[in-house]
């Protein structure tokens, strides 16, 4: 078995134990499979730092509960912050126990904490696969629940996050109405 293979089962094994359903599976280990999915199709020449960190993108995201954090952005950027720390300590231990070379998990962390979003390379490569799983199969429940208003803020944030060819990848892939496909046309921040 490859360092890869034992990597990526060591996150599916942790993530099957997420207490919280999404289509009768452990909603950590099906987002994770998405994640695995995108990621190849995407970037089918991904190294594997990337692929264990897209597949850990949310490991064991149930430990650490929202409702544990105060209310308001300033809870919630914290509690984003401390799950961003989290993956990335989990996903380090699951590669140093692989095999992978420290440079390996270094790059697999930062990616996972986000650090250099916009001037990494694998670091922009992970947010957008993350973009692209969340507009593939969570955006349409998200839109149902909120307001148009909130629907546009969020949209606008993600087209934000996204590298320039992601947003023109999005764009073709994705029927958007006229008001959130702007979103993607805008030149990134």
């Amino acid at each position: 078995m490859t360092r890869l293979q034992i990597a990526l089962d060591a996150i599916d094994t942790a993530n099957a134990k997420d207490p919280k359903l999404d289509n009768g599976q452990p909603e950590a280990l099906l987002y994770g499979q998405r994640m695995t999915e995108e990621c190849k199709r995407l970037f089918p020449n991904a190294s594997e730092a990337l692929q264990v960190a897209s597949r850990g993108q949310h490991v064991e995201r149930w430990v650490l509960k929202r409702a544990d954090y105060p209310e308001g952005r300033a809870g919630y950027l914290k509690w984003r912050r401390d799950l961003g720390a989290h993956h990335a300590n989990r996903v380090s231990e699951i590669m140093a126990d692989a095999g992978y070379s420290e440079e390996d998990v270094t790059a697999a962390g930062a990616m996972l904490r986000k650090e250099g979003i916009k001037r990494n390379e694998q670091v922009q490569a992970l947010e957008d696969i993350i973009c692209f799983v969340f507009i593939k199969y969570y955006f349409a429940p998200f839109a149902a629940k909120h307001s148009p208003e909130k629907v546009l803020s969020i949209v606008v944030k993600t087209a934000r996050k996204m590298s320039t060819d992601a947003r023109s990848r999005a764009l073709q892939e994705f029927d958007l109405p006229d008001d959130l496909a702007a979103a993607f046309e805008a030149p990134a921040a």
